[in-house]
């Protein structure tokens, strides 16, 4: 089991968790709660023993120094992670690790364990997958959720999904199985730049939290690392002609298509977030 440190009560904890490898395309998942780690100021509170899920001729141990100049090993884990956002009236459990090579059902039952002892009411997943979606375009998120009551509220879609799946996958059927409700949130990383990092699809990814919390999350250099990611692509795509047909391709499917994205409420819910945010910013009137 995972021992957690000596923790004050949380507040109607939500858990928000991603896992490195398969269900993570570009690092795009994962990419977000390293930023709530930071921009939330978390504190590790528990990890996982390695040993029992990780082969370590796949994932291998990291050899470095450390900050006073000492050899030190990190190996592969999953922590776990708390914080009390400031402009949230709840605590956050952050989960960030390694889907496992081995013992998976274990797996989840340790971490879902850990997070019922610290009180996670509420669990969110988060994915990244390859898909035909072209760069110049907004990053699809498609939602789904384990109960009918958080599609209706969330206005979600339940998965109707079948075939193969990773850990976010295993986790979001043990919280079934646990009558733990959990919502599941995946980016369309394009599949033609699949190499990390994609701080698009992170900057999707943040804004679908941004709507579940109704909160503004500080985005720091993300929006400008997107655009320049998104210029870079550019640069290669006009320098082959094959992909510049492509891009442009999948911009006149994209286009074409009748998309969440393009439509008159997502455009509303996103200058929703603008004045969030630019309010958020804006100092005390004089005499505050």
């Amino acid at each position: 089991m995972i021992e957690i440190d000596e923790t004050p009560d949380l507040v109607d904890p939500l858990v928000i968790a991603a896992f490195e490898g398969w269900n993570d395309a570009a690092d795009a998942a994962s990419s977000v709660i390293d930023h709530l780690m930071v921009v939330w100021n978390a504190r590790v509170v528990g990890a996982i023993d390695p040993e029992e899920f990780y082969d370590f001729q796949v994932n291998r141990p990291m050899v470095g120094t450390d900050d006073l100049g000492h050899r030190r090993l990190t190996w592969p884990t999953t922590q776990i992670a708390v914080a009390s956002p400031p402009d949230l009236d709840r605590d956050v459990i952050l989960i960030r690790g390694i889907e496992p090579n081995m013992r998976w059902r274990q797996f989840c039952a340790e971490l879902l364990a850990a997070c019922d002892e610290l009180g996670g009411e509420l669990v969110v997943t988060l994915g990244a997958l390859l898909a035909d979606t072209p760069h110049t375009r907004p990053i699809p998120v498609t939602g789904t959720a384990t109960e009918p009551e958080l599609v209706d509220r969330l206005k979600l879609e339940q998965s109707t999904y079948e075939g193969p799946t990773g850990i976010v996958g295993v986790f979001q059927d043990a919280c079934v199985r646990l009558d733990v409700p959990a919502v599941s949130y995946w980016a369309a990383v394009p599949h033609y730049v699949a190499q990390p990092p994609c701080p698009k699809a992170t900057l999707a990814l943040l804004g679908q939290l941004e709507d579940l919390l109704e909160v503004s999350i500080p985005l720091g250099d993300l929006p400008e690392d997107s655009r320049a990611w998104e210029r870079g692509v550019d640069e290669l795509a006009e320098e082959d002609e094959d992909v510049a047909d492509y891009v442009r391709s999948l911009e006149e499917t994209r286009d074409t298509a009748d998309l969440p994205e393009a439509s008159g409420e997502a455009i509303a819910r996103e200058f929703e977030r603008y004045l969030k945010r630019r309010g958020d910013d804006q100092p005390p009137p004089t005499g505050a």
